[in-house]
């Protein structure tokens, strides 16, 4: 029979994984912080680089004032002095990195040079056509990496091109040292909104918790409306999904006006045919009264599959099985005194049928009559709550025994049969293990028959538990 058991392997792969509506606004939130704040770290590395380089720029032009300063003759007409105290004693030390240069630009010929310099020559960027000033990088003795100032001027009607270069080793330590700092500030910073956007998102999703958990109870049968106390876009969702539970409950309750109606209009005309052929008698009348017990015995299923699918859309219905599976217990043992069955019920308390007490009370009202009209001594109910190897999915497992004469195997499956009857002497129409196994099946569950230890039949019913 289809029930759990297929359930569970319809459910075994699981539903598509989808993500969750915080973790898309989290991660998107995410990845837009991550990149600004990328982008600004860039953009503020390459700033401070800028201002250390015209720092580092203005420092060269502080030493190559000095120079034209001290260069500079007292008197028209008299050589050039040599610049020799500039107060940097790095331009003293050979190839330190540190160099200044005086060059003619009449004649290309150097004049004067730092004693760092070891008389090596400076290759020195050329300025662009029109400048007289300029700074750049470039390489120097022994390959190191300079930063150069030049300008041009004019003393005593010449030209002169004035160079400062320094290594730019301790600028680019400087730069990675900010740029570290930069990273690791921005890293915080960034787990720290990470973290305020992760906390936004939660507590903006809240009202859809509490929607979610409104839900649940009406579907449980805690409650019978969703809660609208929420804010301005989800309070129409929640207006709207009353308004759904209502219109189900109104339409069951339609469907089931209408099976009565159509049962009261169907069942009369038909046992007024059956009653006027036993009236008249004959091999006719006999005829007649058969087949119009076979339409009342079909009326009878399929009114009562009617009800029971109409019963089976009804939202937000739970019922306590305890309490509805103990009292039948003590019912059928007034209804079956004169057998003087020895009737146990052993029910775990607490489990919740999600469904309607009439429909419980029928399937397990049927068992339990089943087991007592076949029983010669002892009927046993048992319930427990088992989930079937489905996470998430409890059962409500009912166990009715019997010590009567029990059923082979094919006619075990004979006994569930619409109208099947396997001993005419035994009143009864024949619907009702056909009426629990379809009514377990339209509720999600299952039921099955086998032998039972005491000697007769075991009946096990699976029905979905809250």
């Amino acid at each position: 029979m289809s029930g759990p058991d297929q359930a569970s392997r319809n459910e075994a792969a699981g539903p598509p994984r989808r993500r969750s509506l915080a973790t898309r606004l989290v991660l998107a939130a995410s990845l837009w912080s991550t990149a600004a704040l990328v982008i600004a770290g860039v953009i503020l590395v390459g700033l401070y680089r800028e201002a250390v380089e015209r720092g580092f720029d203005s420092q060269l032009e502080v030493y190559q004032k000095s120079i034209i300063g001290a260069m500079a003759p007292a008197a028209a007409g008299e050589p050039l002095n040599r610049p020799d105290n500039l107060g940097e004693p790095r331009f003293s030390l050979p190839l330190s990195g540190w160099y200044w240069t005086v060059t003619d630009l009449a004649g290309g010929e150097r004049v004067f040079a730092s004693p760092s310099l070891l008389g090596d020559p400076l290759n020195l960027p050329v300025l662009g056509e029109g400048e007289r000033s300029g700074s750049a990088a470039m390489i120097g003795p022994g390959n190191d990496e300079l930063r150069v100032t030049q300008r041009i001027i004019s003393l005593d009607g010449k030209s002169y091109l004035i160079a400062v270069a320094g290594r730019t080793a301790g600028l680019r330590q400087d730069v990675r040292a900010f740029a570290g700092q930069v990273a690791l500030t921005l890293f915080v910073f960034g787990l720290g909104l990470v973290a305020a956007v992760f906390l936004q998102v939660r507590y903006g999703l809240m009202p859809l918790k509490r929607l979610q958990a409104s839900l649940a109870a009406v579907r449980q049968g805690d409650a019978e409306r969703v809660e609208e106390d929420l804010p301005s876009e989800l309070a129409p969702l929640a207006v709207e999904l009353n308004a759904l539970i209502a219109s189900n409950r109104e339409v069951v309750e339609r469907a089931r006006t209408h099976v009565g109606n159509l049962a009261h209009a169907l069942k009369t005309p038909l046992s007024v045919i059956s009653n006027e052929a036993r009236a008249q008698g004959g091999p006719f009348a006999e005829k007649m009264a058969e087949q119009a017990g076979i339409m009342r015995t079909q009326v009878d299923h399929h009114l009562e599959r009617a009800r029971m699918a109409a019963q089976r859309r009804v939202i937000g219905v739970a019922t306590p099985a305890e309490p509805v599976l103990t009292k039948l217990a003590r019912v059928m043992e007034r209804i079956h005194d004169a057998k003087g069955l020895d009737i146990s019920a052993d029910c775990a308390e607490g489990m919740r049928f999600r469904g309607e007490q009439q429909d419980l009370e029928e399937m397990a009202g049927n068992l339990m009559d089943n087991a007592c009209k076949w029983a010669r001594y002892e009927v046993r109910l048992t319930s427990r709550l088992t989930d079937t190897g489905t996470p998430g999915r409890q059962f409500i497992e009912i166990i009715v025994e019997d010590d009567g004469p029990g059923l082979t195997e094919e006619q075990r499956k004979e006994a569930v049969k619409r109208g099947k009857r396997l001993d005419e002497s035994v009143p009864g129409t024949g619907l009702g293990l056909s009426i629990v196994a379809d009514l377990a099946g339209l509720y999600g569950g299952s039921f099955e028959l086998s032998s039972s230890e005491l000697g007769g039949l075991k009946a096990r019913l699976l029905l979905p538990a809250v």
